[in-house]
């Protein structure tokens, strides 16, 4: 039984598993929606994801070109098709940084797309500042992401999305002492259950960082330490797979009733209901960052109808994927507001920069950008719990209480956002 556990969240992180819902959506509806093709000057864009051990981060930009193809059979951007040009980082600093020149430097695009990748963000910061090229990114988890000036990603990331599984917990599950699990990486689980830590403290409760060597992870004795430390709730802040590895160790102890379960939003995904079984049931309770998968919301259904029509059939479904047809839509919008002979590099970087106010149903609040030098647009989510083979809403949209967001907050108010 734990192999086969194991082997779907090796799928899982893998992306062997694709998803599709029961029921069709209508026609899709993109860019400028006329059904001819465009035919003039391509647009470059580019795209980069982490696609491979320990994770699959490619649902970004998989549902970026899904939505770029639907554009592009509608007129494109006032006639001008996209030419989306996608690289895999393999999780390598070195080819990352080789993808991101070829695109910036060689491939000369106008900007990127459906970023998502934890080691690109860190090693490529420096060089989306330098070449004035904008990133508008949709599966960030590491702090170098959302703390630039040339990188704005429409997914939360592991602070907020944390942060606010900590805050239901706390005041829906009574939760005193939580400890926070995650991979001992500074600007990834270092960051964030440490802006965890500071959040538990602020409400007068513990929290306990349990950091994991990525290269050697041993689920079990995180486990045993977790009980050791005398927690009463249990944050799984990792990618899926590992995170259902911890789950399994535990359901084999049976430790549900032992903890509360908390989770960022990485366990939110299609095919998890198939791993976790009826143990679960009532157990464990998730972080949302974006709308559910079976909202009716007119974005959330656009997107079914997008990667129905125009993505592969082994393309992820998940939030990623989301995020990434929200930052490909957004980006369409910014552009087609453009007059089309005057689209490039500079031009394209201030016209992001001046995006202020968009919004979906995919998002708990507005969508914008701005001159300034970190971005978190989105830092609002909902909570759900695994119930009956299915994740509900328990908790509709709402905001979390960190000082980590002072900055953000008052860039939101310099944007009329907010009072």
């Amino acid at each position: 039984m734990f192999m086969r556990y194991m082997g779907l969240a090796l799928m899982l992180a893998m992306g062997f598993i694709s998803y599709s819902e029961e029921a069709k959506a209508a026609e899709p509806e993109c860019g400028l929606n006329t059904g001819e093709k465009a035919t003039g000057e391509p647009i470059v864009v580019g795209g980069i994801n982490g696609n491979a051990p320990p994770g699959d981060f490619s649902g970004g930009t998989d549902a970026a070109a899904a939505y770029f193809h639907c554009v592009n059979d509608n007129g494109g951007i006032n006639g001008r098709p996209i030419k989306y040009i996608v690289e895999n980082d393999q999780w390598n600093p070195e080819l990352a940084a080789q993808v991101a020149t070829k695109l910036v430097k060689d491939d000369g695009v106008v900007a990127l797309v459906g970023n998502g990748s934890v080691v690109s963000m860190a090693v490529n910061a420096k060089l989306y500042k330098d070449e004035d090229v904008m990133a508008m990114a949709s599966a960030c988890a590491i702090s170098d992401c959302y703390e630039n000036s040339n990188i704005v990603s429409s997914n939360q990331g592991p602070l907020p999305s944390g942060i606010g599984a900590l805050k239901f917990a706390v005041e829906e599950l009574g939760t005193e002492h939580a400890a926070c699990i995650g991979f001992n990486i500074p600007n990834n689980g270092g960051w964030a259950c440490d802006w965890a830590g500071k959040y538990m403290e602020s409400v007068g409760k513990k929290s306990t960082a349990l950091l994991m060597d990525p290269s050697a992870v041993d689920l079990n004795s995180v486990y045993l330490q977790a009980l050791a430390e005398g927690v009463d709730t249990i944050m799984l802040m990792l990618p899926a797979g590992p995170a259902l590895g911890i789950l399994k160790v535990a359901e084999e102890q049976d430790g549900g009733d032992t903890f509360k379960w908390i989770s960022p939003t990485p366990l939110y995904d299609p095919t998890i209901p198939a791993a976790l079984g009826d143990y679960w049931d009532n157990k464990l309770y998730v972080n949302i960052e974006l709308g559910p998968f079976n909202s009716d919301g007119p974005d959330n259904q656009n997107w079914i109808a997008v990667m129905d029509k125009y993505g592969e059939k082994e393309d992820r479904r998940d939030t990623f994927s989301q995020s990434g047809y929200l930052s490909a839509k957004f980006f369409v919008e910014t552009l087609l507001k453009m007059d089309s002979a005057e689209i490039n590099r500079t031009n394209v970087t201030k016209a992001i920069k001046g995006i202020s106010g968009l919004t979906s149903d995919l998002l708990c609040g507005p969508y914008y950008v701005g001159d300034f030098d970190r971005h978190m647009p989105n830092h609002a989510g909902r909570m759900v719990v695994y119930s009956e083979n299915e994740f509900k809403v328990v908790r509709d949209c709402y905001d979390i209480d960190s000082s980590y967001l002072e900055p953000i907050r008052e860039q939101e108010r310099q944007l009329r956002l907010i009072q």
